[in-house]
């Protein structure tokens, strides 16, 4: 901090005692003032005069009041106002008492606003100037009474000035922490999307590959020991997700590496040009999966692609967690217009189908997945059995706005 800053700062802490500097210094300069004849004679333009001893108890009082110029601006205007006035109608000689009047204006003009500083001050300047100029002892013409009227008008409108700077820096400064608390809720948000985004894709991830190997798992017990090709086949099947389970959470997990990092992962998210192949994981643990597909070839943004895999993904493993040994499954694909629309029914007949008994995120992370790219997912059961899931999709996206739910 400079010199400038911490005397600054001690001169706001002790406010008064600068006000009682301040009255002390205008009145030392209205008594020297006051010793001043500015119409000499002899020739001369300055002369020596005594002050009248009424003009030296006004200048005692307006000064005075200027130590409280603070606390009550209106309040010191009135006093130092009036003790200009009655000094410009009685003395003679007169002595400067207005320039208390003129600080105690321009304090009013920096402590309120422009419209009460322009009416206090025509009023000011009105009553002063007129009483010196119909009342007193000089001509109505004399420099005194314009000097007046000049100061007055210069202290409101310098306190016009002052409140107005204030006003601005205030708002710059205010302007400036809004937009700094915005960026900060900004990158907590994104960070929050980022950490629902990570967990959602290792929840899909590791539900659908740990229900297959838990499906093979089963079946090599089953058949262990009567039909040993069986179980290694199932085993098989076992190691086999269990390497793209290790591999899909490699990808995800690398998403939290830095950009420059060699070791991050660089394949591409898995979209719906590998649906084949996760139907056919799910066929290999003895699910019955049909894909049917009306999309045109349409190349899907990135985002809806991994969306429309991960509803898919999520959906199936749920059937197959859900819906029974002799449940079946249909996929659709289908470009409906703007939208490209993914269905997943099955004729499930377990106990246990309602994918969320379990107190799971399985449906949860399907909606927040959709809603994120401004599309909709309906999900419940079948009439006669089953369960339906049902997105809706936007072939185009735009970006999401700061305000949008999650």
């Amino acid at each position: 901090m400079s010199a400038f800053d911490r005397a600054r700062c001690q001169a706001k802490a002790h406010r008064c005692a600068l006000d009682a500097v301040l009255a002390a210094a205008v009145l030392v300069c209205m008594v020297a003032g006051s010793f001043v004849d500015p119409h000499g004679g002899h020739g001369v333009s300055w002369g020596i005069r005594t002050p009248d001893p009424l003009s030296l108890v006004l200048m005692a009082v307006a000064a005075a009041a200027l130590v409280f110029r603070r606390r009550a601006p209106m309040m010191v205007l009135a006093v130092t106002a009036t003790a200009s006035l009655v000094e410009s109608v009685t003395s003679d000689p007169r002595a400067p008492v207005a320039m208390c009047a003129v600080v105690a204006l321009f304090t009013v003009a920096v402590s309120t606003d422009r419209s009460t500083t322009w009416r206090v001050g025509l009023l000011t300047m009105t009553v002063l100037t007129g009483a010196a100029m119909l009342g007193g002892p000089l001509p109505w013409y004399a420099q005194e009474n314009l000097g007046i009227f000049a100061w007055t008008g210069m202290a409101a409108a310098a306190g016009d000035a002052v409140r107005s700077r204030k006003e601005f820096v205030h708002a710059i400064r205010e302007r400036a922490e809004r937009a700094e608390r915005t960026r900060e809720e900004e990158a907590r948000r994104r960070v929050a999307e980022e950490r629902l985004r990570i967990a959602r894709d290792l929840h899909d991830v590791v539900a659908h590959h740990i229900a297959l190997v838990n499906v093979q798992a089963g079946v090599a017990a089953h058949v262990m020991d009567k039909r040993p090709d069986q179980a290694k086949e199932a085993l098989a099947h076992v190691r086999e997700a269990s390497r793209s389970a290790l591999n899909e959470l490699r990808a995800t997990v690398g998403l939290l590496r830095q950009s420059g990092d060699p070791e991050a992962p660089t394949e591409p998210a898995p979209g719906l040009d590998r649906l084949e192949e996760l139907a056919g994981t799910f066929r290999s643990a003895g699910l019955h999966v049909l894909v049917a597909r009306a999309d045109n070839g349409t190349t899907l943004p990135a985002a809806v692609d991994l969306a429309a895999y991960r509803v898919i993904q999520e959906a199936l493993t749920n059937v197959q967690k859900h819906a029974g040994i002799e449940a079946k499954a249909e996929v659709s694909v289908v470009r409906v217009g703007p939208n490209v629309e993914v269905t997943v029914l099955d004729n499930g007949s377990g106990e246990d189908h309602d994918p969320d008994s379990g107190g799971g995120h399985g449906l949860l992370g399907m909606r927040e997945r959709v809603t994120a790219l401004r599309g909709t997912l309906t999900t419940g059961p079948r009439y006669g059995g089953g369960f339906r899931v049902h997105a809706i999709l936007p072939v185009k996206t735009r970006p999401r706005a700061s305000g949008d739910p999650v």
